[in-house]
């Protein structure tokens, strides 16, 4: 094929031929219409890239041809899900807010070797340093986490970026897949700085039942999203994808990570495992901020797709809520059997309810367990981590993300 860089529509020609131009832009030129990229007949939209109802999207990824001619896209092109608009043209914006986290996101960015672990190394090393049970709560936490977001990782790249047509949520899904895998790494620099046995700590999700169970219940999910048969543009299509994304954004990153998030930022503020703790403090951030544009998600599909938002349905994300409540319960008796840091599982038990309350009303749907109050009101406090102060703190050396470079 001949390609001319100095001409690239004079190659289109080259190799489609004037006449193989799309039908619409040919009629809307009219036969004596002088050819050119310019004509006011290529800025006519383009039928066969919008998305109407109950037409089946085939699932569209962005990779589709590309059509000369096709017309611009105005923001009312896009939507969430089920949108034939060009996936590759970011702007317009339709939802400033995906836009708008995704810079908010580049701008927490971080990275876990800024994090000093030379006390939770001495401590860790200290025969007397910690209890039995305090070691478990490191232990079994690490354990979760590294297997959860790596979870969490996959899921977003093989699935739910494949069924999420708008381009600005696909910006932000991007940087979110990045922070999974900082996430997964934050915790191997934990278990490499402590010395733990890391095939005991990667592997729980295989070994421990509380671990395992959480991890299989969101795998049902995964494999729904990841199935390669699967596409929306179907009312049945539509509200399963609705119900993973409520699986994973709201219970998987929403209700089971805060256990493990109270536990070990609990050790930090009594001044044990400090390191740890800033790791998780950071991640605890990050998550916070994939939970709400997740919440965003949901409501704006459900905003566009008020059909899918039926009773039934509404009462299956109910029953899967309060399934991830009482897994959750489980791995905090699990990790925390007689009670330690002024902590217990009962006070676990609690939290959980209040926080599925705050879940649910924030997708819209009725409070579960009424009366449930918070325990642990200084949570809300370390969620506005101030990065730059405790950057200064722990780490004197220069920043490297421009220093690491070696152009040689």
């Amino acid at each position: 094929m001949l390609t001319s860089w100095d001409d690239p529509i004079a190659s289109i020609k080259q190799v489609k031929g004037e006449n193989n131009l799309p039908p619409h832009v040919v009629a809307a030129r009219g036969p004596d219409a002088a050819p050119g990229p310019d004509s006011d007949a290529i800025a006519q939209p383009d039928p066969d890239l919008l998305f109407t109802p109950g037409q089946d999207t085939g699932g569209v990824t962005g990779l589709e041809e590309v059509e000369f001619g096709a017309g611009r896209i105005s923001v009312d092109d896009k939507q969430m899900i089920n949108c034939r608009a060009d996936l590759n043209q970011l702007v317009p914006f339709k939802y400033k807010w995906a836009w708008q986290k995704y810079l908010d996101a580049c701008a927490n960015h971080w990275m876990p070797q800024e994090i000093n672990m030379n006390a939770d190394i001495s401590l860790w090393k200290n025969p007397d340093g910690l209890s039995e049970d305090e070691r478990t709560v490191i232990k079994r936490n690490l354990g979760f986490f590294a297997s959860a977001d790596s979870l969490v990782a996959n899921n977003l790249v093989l699935a739910v970026y494949r069924h999420i047509t708008n381009p600005e949520c696909r910006q932000y899904l991007l940087r979110q897949a990045f922070e999974e895998a900082l996430h997964t790494h934050a915790y191997q620099y934990c278990v490499e700085s402590l010395g733990l046995d890391q095939a005991e700590v990667f592997n729980m999700y295989r070994e421990i039942p509380s671990i395992h169970d959480k991890a299989a219940w969101a795998m049902r999910f995964t494999q729904s999203l990841g199935d390669p048969t699967f596409h929306t543009g179907t009312p049945e299509a539509d509200q399963r994808l609705l119900r993973d994304l409520i699986a994973f954004y709201i219970v998987f990153e929403g209700i089971f990570f805060y256990v493990g998030f109270v536990q070990v930022l609990s050790m930090g503020r009594r001044n044990k495992m400090t390191g740890c703790a800033e790791q998780f403090q950071y991640i605890l951030r990050d998550e916070s901020m994939h939970m709400n544009f997740g919440i965003d998600v949901i409501n704006q599909i459900k905003i566009e797709n008020p059909h899918l938002w039926t009773a039934e349905f509404q009462q299956e994300i109910i029953t899967v809520l309060r399934e991830a409540v009482e897994l959750e319960i489980r791995y905090a008796c699990d990790t925390m059997p007689r009670g330690v840091l002024g902590l217990n599982a009962n006070m676990f038990e609690d939290y959980l309810k209040f926080i599925a309350n705050r879940r649910c009303a924030q997708i819209g749907l009725s409070e579960q367990y009424p009366g449930a109050g918070n325990p642990f009101p200084w949570m809300s406090e370390l969620m506005d981590l101030n990065k730059e102060k405790n950057f200064f703190e722990t780490r004197v050396t220069e920043y490297q993300t421009g220093g690491v470079l070696n152009w040689d």
